[in-house]
């Protein structure tokens, strides 16, 4: 329930003590001036470690890491060298519809924080009436016609900085959605990047699949032969059948997967893709033995403060809950407003401003009880602010462990790809020494289908195996930030005035 003290002076009335209203506002202030205290400041501080634990990579020499390794860069995934891949990504920049939504949030946050900053403004506002009297009987008078029109203005002194906290809450809104949407893009074009390498390994493995099945269908045919020569038995000739059925199940599984695969990639680049998801990964020959691999240098984990964007978004959302705080606990305090009115009144013969007149008013409003409602309210932004404060720290704690198991899925892969490069050699030249003794009838099947088995499973895993090393470098990337940076017009936004 607040209390006002209020004055109104015009042409009409006379002017009494014109300066009792002052006073009055002048002793609320003071008495309420003890009570206001600024929020807490946010123990942001967090533990970070020195350095990485799995930051070398082992196929890379120091020397040669230290003169090749960057950074990632804002258009990383340019260094696997596939135009392909490049213009995938842009269409998926263009036609997300993920993207576009963090979009209309920014634009959302952006109209919210001039809705917030506009109470620290003056409310000006014109107004016209008229009105027309008439006798329908009996022998009362009869006004006639009466105009009004006139100007009011009124304002409310910001004494608390209750005002300024919720336009700077609009702003750090602002801040944290154009974060929101960074996040965003950056993790489109990691999905879109693992993707594409999905589909692309999927495609490979079909292929080796296919070549398999090739080679079971040859094999059969010559057990087939040696079978009616007698000099195989059906139990090897039903097991060489056997191994080609499995491999025709296996091509089958492997394409529906790269088809489930072309359905992905089309919705992460929105519903023109949808429309025509067969266009995914069409034209591009090159295997993915053949991308690069682009060595990258992780930094420091402290870098990852400035260069993740979610980390960012979290931190913008918290400084606005500090300002949220700030407001919260200004409104308990006593508020101050100012009113201005200039017009004029006439009737149908005195015109419209035949009677002149203006109004100045003061208000002071103190809340004395409304059921607990302005301190729910600061109780709530308090927990708020605290649920927030959790979230910058989990933030940061995701984004030392994204890229702390990036990291040693980069190194761990690298080292797997030396030993397995070794096994598919032994294992093409197992599967060619079998098959020789088998012709030779110096082997038996079982021991030819043991190395065709191997062969094919070592094939596979490589390219499974390349595949992984790929999607770790796009994690890598996208652990690391991916290039993003603050931009000007952000840093502009968190310093301009609320």
């Amino acid at each position: 329930m607040p209390f006002s003290l209020s004055r109104t002076f015009d042409t009409s009335t006379s002017c009494a003590s014109p300066h009792r209203w002052r006073a009055g506002v002048l002793v609320g202030a003071l008495v309420a001036a003890g009570c206001a205290a600024p929020p807490e400041s946010a123990e942001r501080a967090v533990p970070l470690p020195v350095a990485w634990r799995a930051a070398a990579l082992p196929l890379e020499a120091p020397a040669v890491r230290a003169a090749s390794a960057a950074a990632p860069d804002a258009q990383w995934w340019r260094g696997f060298g596939s135009g392909e891949l490049d213009a995938l990504i842009d269409e998926a920049d263009a036609g997300s519809h993920d993207l576009a939504m963090a979009l209309a949030r920014v634009q959302a946050a952006r109209a919210q924080a001039r809705v917030a900053g506009a109470a620290r403004w003056p409310v000006l506002s014109a107004n016209v009436d008229a009105s027309r009297e008439g006798r329908l009987g009996g022998q009362g008078t009869v006004e006639g016609s009466r105009h009004l029109a006139g100007f009011a203005a009124r304002y409310e002194l910001d004494l608390w900085g209750r005002q300024a906290a919720l336009g700077q809450e609009g702003l750090q809104g602002w801040r944290a959605s154009v974060f929101d949407r960074d996040a965003v893009r950056v993790g489109l074009r990691a999905e879109v990047a693992s993707s594409w390498l999905r589909l692309r390994g999927l495609r490979e493995r079909a292929a080796i699949a296919h070549d398999s099945l090739d080679n079971a269908r040859r094999l059969l045919r010559l057990v087939s032969a040696r079978h009616a020569a007698g000099a195989a038995t059906p139990l090897e000739l039903a097991q060489q059948r056997g191994l080609v059925a499995a491999r025709e199940r296996e091509l089958a599984a492997m394409r529906q997967r790269a088809d489930d695969a072309v359905t992905e990639l089309a919705l992460l680049r929105g519903l023109d893709a949808i429309a025509r998801p067969g266009d995914a990964a069409g034209g591009d020959a090159t295997r993915l033995a053949q991308l690069r691999i682009p060595p990258v240098d992780p930094g420091l984990p402290s870098q990852l403060l400035v260069r993740r964007p979610d980390i960012a978004r979290s931190e913008a959302r918290l400084a606005a809950a500090d300002q949220n705080v700030h407001a919260a606990r200004a409104a308990l305090l006593p508020s101050v407003s100012l009113g201005a009115m200039l017009g004029g009144s006439g009737s149908g013969t005195g015109g419209w401003f035949g009677n002149p007149l203006y109004r100045l008013t003061a208000g002071i409003a103190a809340p004395l009880f409304d059921g607990g409602r302005l301190a729910g309210e600061r109780e709530l932004a308090e927990a708020r602010r605290a649920e927030l404060l959790q979230s910058y720290r989990a933030a940061i704690a995701a984004a030392l462990s994204d890229a702390q198991t990036a990291l040693g899925a980069v190194s761990s892969l690298d080292a797997q790809a030396l030993a397995q490069a070794e096994e598919l050699n032994q294992a093409r030249r197992a599967e060619t020494l079998a098959e020789s003794r088998y012709r030779a009838g110096a082997e038996t099947l079982l021991v030819l289908l043991d190395a065709q088995r191997t062969l094919h499973e070592a094939r596979d895993r490589e390219v499974q195996l390349m595949q992984a090393r790929l999607e770790a470098r796009v994690a890598l990337y996208r652990a690391l930030g991916g290039g993003w940076r603050a931009g000007a017009s952000d840093t502009a936004l968190a310093d301009a005035p609320g």
